[in-house]
């Protein structure tokens, strides 16, 4: 087990943008290191100290982006503690109109990749001790709405199984899995919406602190799931 008297490190794809950016800067802030997996370079962490920021390329369509990645991050801080799977595209097609192509992009960058890298960093977090994986879903991995979402939900059901695999394969090494699912946030993706809707949107912030949470608690909580909407639905 790691000493715990060093920061933490988390890695965390899609960090340059969005829920991504938002959970780097609530761990930046509050002591932990971390290791921003982006497609381009960004100066999102310019300001933060450089001892704590490491940027890496990852392209989730690269398989070895990822193992880069990971060897170039433990060679920065020589541990991993947590896994945080943001990085994702989203699809407007429906399941009989999506072609076999736009699937299994999809399927590559929410579900395969994810898994890939869990593979990779899992020496990492069994060495670190009570180590952390979170999976942002979506709820769409829990309820499809309409037609146009539906490939995407497929691909959000399956990241959603993939979090509780994890988290079964994790329990006899202490490590704790969890699928935040947030429904509509305020980030780019809700660059069309009317203003009156996207001012009562979940803010990236609010999923940022509930990530923050869940990584710091000690692994006598396991938390399953995170179902987040911005408003209230039948069942959340």
């Amino acid at each position: 087990m790691q000493s715990p008297s060093t920061p933490r490190v988390a890695l965390i794809s899609g960090a340059s943008r969005g829920i991504g950016l938002a959970i780097a800067r609530e761990l930046l802030a509050n002591g932990w290191c971390i290791s921003a997996g982006t497609r381009s370079p960004t100066d999102a962490f310019d300001g933060f100290p450089a001892e704590r920021v490491h940027r890496a390329r990852f392209d989730a369509e690269d398989a070895a982006s990822e193992d880069a990645w990971i060897a170039d991050a433990m060679a920065r801080y020589g541990r991993i503690d947590a896994l945080i799977h943001n990085a994702g595209i989203l699809s407007k097609s429906s399941v009989v109109e999506a072609t076999d192509d736009e699937f299994d992009r999809l399927f590559a960058v929410n579900v395969k990749s994810p898994m890939r890298l869990t593979r990779k960093a899992w020496p990492h977090l069994i060495a670190a001790g009570a180590g952390k994986v979170l999976v942002m879903a979506s709820l769409a991995g829990k309820r499809v709405r309409a037609p146009e979402g539906t490939l995407y939900a497929m691909s959000k059901f399956a990241a959603l199984a993939l979090a509780h695999g994890i988290r079964h394969c994790g329990d006899p090494h202490q490590i704790r899995c969890t699928a935040i699912c947030p429904g509509f946030v305020a980030t780019d993706m809700a660059d069309g919406v009317p203003a009156e809707i996207k001012t009562r949107l979940t803010q990236p912030e609010d999923i940022a602190r509930m990530a923050r949470l869940v990584l710091e608690l000690p692994p006598s909580a396991s938390v399953a799931e995170i179902p987040v909407s911005w408003q209230v639905e039948s069942e959340y």
